[in-house]
């Protein structure tokens, strides 16, 4: 059975060699006789693994000094959590909503504080960012939140909004390490990793030492302070040990690949590909304002949703999986994370130029 191409929003797509080399790996690591899914997390070696992990997305990102970077359970959803009982001092945050991400982070954040939405682009189902440059940031706000990349809509921030002087929280789950990044920028910046860095089920949170206080909402679990997790390494418990390893070596990979500059251009040569495709076809069409397109999810339809469905199914059969819209959108995506090779996304347009000369 020969690999098929995986253009899933997540979990997705992941480097073929890193696969391989856990694959090597998986009996045997490093000389250990055991696989690092059965290994301490106390161990010499595993205590190798994540710091080596943590140097490596530290020098990817160029992360200051004064960040910490915490190796997380729960994926970016217990995020929406996590923030507001940490950061909510005055019970007060601004949310910008761009998609269905940012709506349930605002929803959760609504159940510790005021939470007010102070932009919005639900009004033209999220296919657009909305003019962030002059908002009505509330004085007494803690914090403004995004989400950056919107996985389902395939819209992406290209300016970050003005937020006057207040945090800036931003999830970058479906974007993540696919573009260099001013991490100063931000007071916290987070991302799921199972979209564009390793296997579902971690979050990794880069977060500005400031922020972490013992100085949270009353109740807040021991294991939702970011403080427990900053003290203690990211080892306070069992951390997802594996997801830790695998996304090392995703790291690892970057860095051979030329780091985030290169991956960006490779990003850029990819998108272009398929939107350049969508721009003059006659059958299909990209749903996204332009100028907010984002590089890593491209939806598009024709318009008729049989024919949407017809597509999904010959693709498949075609192997290219995981084409199918997100229900709210209707019709397809196409996720081409950092692991999609460019010939991908080439034979994809080959294919549905195919699809269009047979169904016009």
């Amino acid at each position: 059975m020969s690999r098929v191409y995986n253009f899933s929003a997540g979990p997705a797509v992941l480097p073929e060699e890193v696969l391989k080399e856990a694959a090597a790996e998986m009996l045997d690591y490093n000389g250990t006789g055991m696989s690092v899914m059965e290994m301490s997390h106390r161990s010499k070696a595993f205590e190798e693994i994540i710091k080596t992990a943590e140097q490596d997305i530290r020098d990817l990102m160029n992360i200051p000094d004064n960040y910490k970077v915490l190796f997380l359970q729960g994926g970016a959803s217990q995020q929406f959590a996590m923030i507001p009982m940490n950061l909510m001092k005055n019970k007060v945050a601004d949310y910008i909503v761009t998609g269905q991400w940012a709506k349930k982070a605002w929803q959760e954040a609504s159940k510790y504080g005021k939470a007010n939405k102070i932009a919005s682009s639900e009004d033209e189902t999220f296919s657009y960012i909305p003019d962030c440059s002059d908002l009505p940031i509330s004085e007494d706000a803690d914090y403004v939140y995004i989400c950056e990349n919107n996985t389902i809509y395939g819209t992406k921030f290209k300016t970050l909004p003005n937020t006057k002087g207040k945090t800036l929280v931003a999830d970058v789950s479906s974007c993540f390490l696919s573009e260099p990044v001013d991490v100063s920028k931000y007071g916290i910046i987070y991302g799921g990793v199972q979209k564009n860095v390793g296997p579902a089920g971690m979050v990794i949170v880069i977060i500005r030492e400031d922020l972490i206080t013992d100085d949270v909402l009353e109740g807040t679990p021991t294991m939702l302070k970011y403080k427990t997790h900053a003290d203690a390494g990211s080892l306070y418990n069992t951390p997802p040990a594996y997801n830790i390893y695998i996304c090392g070596k995703v790291f690892k990979w970057l860095k051979k690949m030329g780091g985030l500059e290169k991956m960006k251009e490779l990003n850029e040569k990819k998108a272009k590909v398929l939107y350049d495709f969508l721009d003059e076809s006659k059958l299909f069409k990209g749903t996204v304002r332009k100028e907010d397109r984002s590089l890593m999810n491209v939806p598009f339809v024709t318009g008729d949703a049989d024919l949407d469905a017809k597509f999904v199914k010959e693709a498949k059969e075609a192997g290219f999986e995981n084409l199918k819209g997100h229900r709210t959108v209707g019709g397809m995506r196409a996720s081409i994370y950092n692991a999609m090779p460019i010939e991908g996304v080439e034979k994809l347009v080959e294919f549905m130029k195919k699809f269009e000369k047979e169904n016009m």
